[in-house]
């Protein structure tokens, strides 16, 4: 895994890594393993895991085919004007 730093701007590079690291699963792998996972923990897991995808998949496809409903789309943050400053009186 690469990561290019810009500037000597590491902080930039750390966040681009840890992104990265997160996507290819390097964090769940790390908490799974800082225990001993019998055999059958395992398998069950692995098996739950593809079940949960596999559903994941065909709710996927039955949207696109119009089977299912799409989900109401989230409306982006709108940020709030800020307070106005209130002076101190005079006195």
């Amino acid at each position: 895994m690469h990561v290019l730093v810009r500037d000597n701007n590491v902080e930039q590079a750390l966040r681009v890594l840890k992104k990265k690291m997160q996507r290819e699963g390097v964090f769940r792998e790390m908490k799974q393993r800082r225990s001993y996972e019998k055999p059958s923990e395992r398998k069950t897991r692995e098996k739950s895991e593809a079940i949960r995808r596999a559903r994941k998949l065909a709710r996927k496809q039955a949207i696109r085919e119009g089977l299912l409903p799409a989900p109401p789309k989230k409306k982006p943050f709108e940020r709030k004007a800020p307070l106005p400053e209130i002076k101190a009186r005079p006195e």
